[in-house]
């Protein structure tokens, strides 16, 4: 039997009380207070966009495949564009970035995946793939509305760093939680849809990889690499 909170609250608002404890978990993550306050090293910085790299090009093939599974054109149309976006930001964004870290997006291709990065991406892969349209929008959704809540809580702390300032204004302006609202709308109208089991699922894979952005974040500032 569904729970009275099915018919009186959001999709949204129940994932996100799935996750408000590593929600305030990224917040109080050195790498975070770091950016803000100035204190990240920058080899650390480095390692995560390196890392952040490899998986955009996974994240795109995840966002591609709900574009595949969405039941209308409109969906199809809207995480194809994502996907896209996803490159881009890949692309252009990182380039910005490894050049004023003094490196290159060439070198940083070169590097391998680690641990957490090959995990997070190989999870969003298999869901999207084996999983219902559902239980892929719960998959990619965190990395969509995380990063939007991040970035305007950064944005009100700001950086004295002008490079982490920079990154920080990518998440915490309106053009990406332009973005990220469309996903969200787009959660409400499936979840209405769901039947408790299908709800359960993709409530489950929502609180997984938002556990892996904390990973994520985390595996950055100890520049994890294979232990072998």
């Amino acid at each position: 039997m569904a729970t009275p909170a099915h018919s009186t609250l959001r999709t949204r608002d129940v994932l996100w009380t799935d996750v408000e404890d590593i929600y305030a978990a990224i917040l109080a993550h050195p790498f975070l207070t770091g950016l803000a306050d100035g204190s990240l090293p920058r080899d650390a910085f480095r390692h995560y966009i390196v890392q952040d790299a490899h998986y955009l090009r996974g994240y795109a093939r995840a966002l591609a495949l709900c574009g595949a599974k969405a039941p209308d054109e409109a969906g199809t149309v809207m995480f194809c564009e994502h996907a896209a976006q996803a490159i881009a930001a890949e692309r252009d964004l990182h380039a910005a970035l490894m050049a004023e870290l003094g490196s290159s997006p060439e070198e940083a291709a070169l590097e391998p995946v680690a641990p957490t990065t090959q995990a997070y991406v190989s999870y969003l892969l298999a869901t999207a793939y084996g999983g219902s349209f559902a239980e892929a929008i719960g998959a990619v959704l965190p990395c969509y509305w995380i990063y939007a809540r991040v970035g305007e809580e950064l944005v009100s702390r700001g950086s004295p760093d002008p490079l982490y300032a920079r990154w920080i204004a990518m998440y915490g302006g309106d053009e990406f939680q332009a973005v990220v609202d469309s996903v969200l709308d787009l959660t409400d109208r499936v979840g209405e849809t769901l039947s408790d089991h299908e709800r359960a699922l993709m409530r489950q894979h929502f609180r997984r990889t938002s556990t892996y952005e904390w990973m994520f974040w985390d595996a950055g500032y100890r520049k994890e690499t294979w232990p072998l």
